[in-house]
C-alpha cells in the first residue's frame, strides 16, 4: 500500500467493497454429511470437514475449502476431504436478531475487529499524548455534552455565555483525533481504510480502535481532553466572527437529549456550573436555526429506531427517536462550526474535503411540485421559464417547510412525503471542490465535527491545523482529490448495511410480537410507498414494521400507477391507495433474515370489493 500527503492511497485494484475475506453459512445435516448453505444468498451448498465445536444449525463463518476454484466452490476433484470447507467462526444461531446482524456486518465485509499491530499504536498513541503544551486552555470553561443514551463515544462538546450585548459567545470543541493518528500511520491507513464508523442495532464498527474511540478522544466529564476548538461570536441570527484553536478542554457533564428535552419543558434542573451555558446555547441555536428555516434550508424530520435486546441477543422493543430542540440545538451548532471552517479553507485555498450537495435539477423539483400537488399537500409557486439551480434549492427548501408544517397538522404523510422530497434531490457527497451545500443554504461546508467516526473529519482537522497550528502539512491536493469518492462510497455502504440491519432488527420484533399475539392480528397502517405492483405499509405502534402488500392480493379490481407516483388507481371501480392513506394489513409472511415483510388485506374489505373498501380509500383532503 503506498501512502502520499496526509493519508493512506487506497490499495491498487481494490474496490470500496472490497470484503475481508469469509462467507457466511448455516450448517444442516444431509445424511452422514455435514454441509453449509448460503445464508443470505443463493449458492451450491458445501460439505463442511467434521468438527464437534459446530453442528447443525450454526450460523458460521466459511475457510476456503481445501482444493477450492477460487470462487467458493469445491473442484470436481478427487481425493477424499479434498473441495470440504472448514468454519473459521460460530456468530450464533439464525433465530437470534443480534447473531444475523452480526453475519450481515461480516458477509458485507467488515473486520469486526483491528490488526494488533493497530490497537498497539493505539495504545501507544493514547498514552503518550497527556502534554498540553501549546494549547489554549479551555478547561475552566463550563462545559457540557449531548449524545444519545447509548452512546460510549463523545466527540463534540459545548461551552457558551451569554455576553453583556445580548451577544453569545459559543464554542464548539471536537475531539483531537488527529494528535493520535498521524498522517501513514497503521491507524490512520486503516481508518481510511474503512472510511467511517457503522452504527448497526446493538453493535458497531469502529473506525478508531477502542482505545481512541471510547477513551482518549472521548470527551468524558471529569478528564482532561485534547481538542480543536471553534470559537463563534454569535450577534442575533448570524455568526460574525470565528477562532480556531488547538485547546486542552474538561467536561463538566454528559447529558443526552432526553435529559435536555426534561430541562427544556421544565422538568429536571439545570444546575451550574454548565445550566447556564445550556441556556445560553440554547438561544444561540434557537437564533441560527430561525435564520436557516428563513432561507429555505430543507426541513427532513425522521425518526430513527433505537432497538433494545435480551442478554441472548432476542429484540425486545423499537423506540422511535425523534427530532427535538435537543437534537435541533446540537445540529444548529455544529453547522455553524462547519461552515465557519469550510469558510476558512477555502479563502485560505488550503486541500480539504467538502461536504458537496449540489443543486437539485429544476426538472426533479417541478415533478416533486406536482406529486404533492396531486396529493392535496400545499406547494409555494414555481417560477415561471427556465428555473436555475438556485431557483431549484429554493423551491425545494420552501416545499420540504410546507411538508413538515401539513405533516404536522394532519398527523399523517410524514415518511412518505419526506421521501418524495429526498428522491427529488441530489445526493450529497465528498468532494475536493467547494461547490456549496444546497440542502443547507449553504455556499461553504464541510464534515469537521465527528473525526471519531469518519475520516473526511480528519481530514479537514489537519487542514485546519496546517492554518492554525502551522506545525501540521496540509494535506497534499491530490491525494484528497482521491479521497473524496473513496469516502463517498464507503458512506453509501456504510448508510445501506445500516438500514438493512433495522429491516432485520424489525423483523426478528414483529416475529416476536405475532408469536404473542393471534395470527390473524389485524394492524393500522399508513401507506409509506406505491409502485406497480403494490403498497409498501409502514405498520403496527408508531410505524415500526413495514411490509409490501401487492396488488395481486387485492382482488377485483385492476391497479394502475398514476402518472406522478403518488396514487396506485382502480381502473374498474374507482378506487384509489395513496401515499399517506390509512389502512389495515394482516402479515402474511416474515423473512427476518432478509429483512422482508409481506402484508394481505384486512379491516372490513372482502375478495371482490376491495377497491370499495373504506380502509383502501382515500383518507381526508389535503
Amino acid at each position: 500500500m503506498n501512502a502520499t500527503g496526509s493519508g493512506a492511497a487506497v490499495p491498487a485494484g481494490a474496490s470500496p467493497a472490497a470484503p475481508a475475506g469469509g462467507r457466511v453459512a448455516v450448517l444442516a445435516r444431509r445424511g452422514k454429511l455435514l454441509v453449509a448453505e448460503p445464508f443470505f444468498g443463493t449458492g451450491p451448498r458445501i460439505a463442511v470437514s467434521r468438527d464437534r465445536r459446530f453442528d447443525a444449525g450454526d450460523l458460521v463463518v466459511l475457510g476456503s475449502p481445501a482444493g477450492a476454484d477460487g470462487r467458493g466452490g469445491a473442484k470436481s476433484g478427487r481425493g477424499r476431504g479434498r473441495g470440504r470447507a472448514t468454519v473459521v467462526r460460530r456468530l450464533g444461531r439464525p433465530d437470534v436478531a443480534q447473531d444475523v446482524i452480526e453475519a450481515l456486518m461480516v458477509d458485507r465485509g467488515l473486520r469486526r475487529s483491528f490488526d494488533p499491530a493497530v490497537e498497539h499504536e493505539a495504545r501507544e498513541a493514547a498514552a503518550g499524548r497527556e502534554d498540553l503544551a501549546g494549547r489554549r486552555d479551555l478547561r475552566a470553561l463550563p462545559t457540557f455534552t449531548i449524545d444519545p443514551v447509548s452512546a460510549r463515544d463523545f466527540d463534540d462538546a459545548i461551552s457558551a455565555v451569554r455576553e453583556q450585548d445580548g451577544s453569545w459567545r459559543v464554542w464548539v470543541h471536537i475531539a483531537d483525533v488527529s494528535a493520535y493518528a498521524g498522517p501513514r500511520s497503521l491507524i490512520d491507513r486503516e481508518a481510511y481504510r474503512r472510511g467511517c464508523s457503522v452504527y448497526v442495532p446493538g453493535a458497531v464498527e469502529p473506525m478508531l480502535p477502542f482505545q481512541l474511540s471510547g477513551d482518549a478522544c472521548s470527551l468524558r466529564p471529569g478528564e482532561d481532553r485534547l481538542a480543536v476548538s471553534v470559537e463563534l461570536s454569535v450577534v442575533g441570527d448570524s455568526v460574525r466572527r470565528a477562532a480556531f484553536h488547538r485547546s486542552a478542554i474538561r467536561s463538566d457533564e454528559r447529558l443526552d437529549y432526553r435529559r435536555v428535552d426534561q430541562i427544556f419543558a421544565d422538568r429536571q434542573a439545570a444546575v451550574d456550573p454548565w445550566g447556564v451555558a445550556l441556556a445560553a446555547a440554547r438561544a444561540a441555536a434557537g437564533a441560527l436555526g430561525a435564520r436557516r428555516a428563513r432561507q429555505a434550508a430543507l426541513v427532513l424530520d425522521s425518526a430513527e429506531p433505537e432497538f433494545s435486546f435480551d442478554r441472548q441477543g432476542n429484540v425486545l422493543a423499537a423506540e422511535p427517536v425523534a427530532q427535538t430542540e435537543s437534537h435541533r440545538l446540537i445540529e444548529q451548532l455544529m453547522i455553524a462550526a462547519n461552515e465557519q471552517v469550510a469558510w476558512l479553507l477555502s479563502e485560505g485555498r488550503v486541500p480539504a474535503l467538502y461536504r458537496v450537495h449540489e443543486p437539485p435539477d429544476g426538472a426533479s423539483v417541478e415533478r416533486l411540485i406536482d406529486q404533492l400537488q396531486s396529493l392535496g399537500v400545499p406547494t409555494p409557486p414555481v417560477p415561471r421559464g427556465h428555473m436555475t439551480p438556485q431557483q431549484a434549492a429554493a423551491l425545494a427548501g420552501e416545499a420540504s417547510q410546507l411538508v413538515s408544517d401539513w405533516v404536522a397538522r394532519t398527523g399523517r404523510g410524514g415518511r412518505a412525503l419526506t421521501g418524495l422530497v429526498l428522491r427529488s434531490l441530489k445526493q450529497a457527497r465528498y468532494e475536493h471542490r467547494n461547490l456549496g451545500h444546497a440542502g443547507l443554504q449553504s455556499p461553504r461546508y464541510c464534515h469537521f465535527t465527528s473525526p471519531i467516526r469518519r475520516y473526511p473529519d480528519l481530514i479537514c482537522h489537519r487542514a485546519l491545523l496546517s492554518v492554525v497550528a502551522g506545525d501540521v502539512p496540509a494535506p497534499e491536493a491530490s491525494w484528497v482529490a482521491s479521497a473524496g469518492p473513496w469516502a463517498s462510497a464507503r458512506e453509501r455502504e456504510a448508510i445501506a448495511l445500516e438500514r438493512d440491519a433495522d429491516d432485520i432488527a424489525r423483523c426478528f420484533l414483529l416475529a416476536r410480537l405475532l408469536s404473542e399475539r393471534e395470527s390473524e392480528a389485524v394492524f393500522e397502517g399508513e401507506v409509506v410507498g406505491v409502485i406497480r405492483a403494490g403498497a409498501f405499509v409502514a405498520f403496527g405502534p408508531d410505524g415500526a414494521f413495514e411490509g409490501m402488500l401487492p396488488v395481486r392480493r387485492l382482488h377485483g379490481e385492476w391497479w394502475e400507477l398514476n402518472e406522478q407516483g403518488t396514487i396506485l388507481v382502480g381502473t374498474r371501480h374507482g378506487g384509489a391507495i395513496r401515499l399517506g392513506d390509512a389502512i389495515h394489513v394482516r402479515v402474511a409472511g416474515v423473512d427476518a433474515p432478509r429483512g422482508r415483510v409481506d402484508l394481505l388485506p384486512a379491516g372490513p374489505d372482502t375478495l371482490g370489493d376491495t377497491a370499495r373498501a373504506p380502509d383502501l380509500r382515500r383518507s381526508g383532503g389535503g
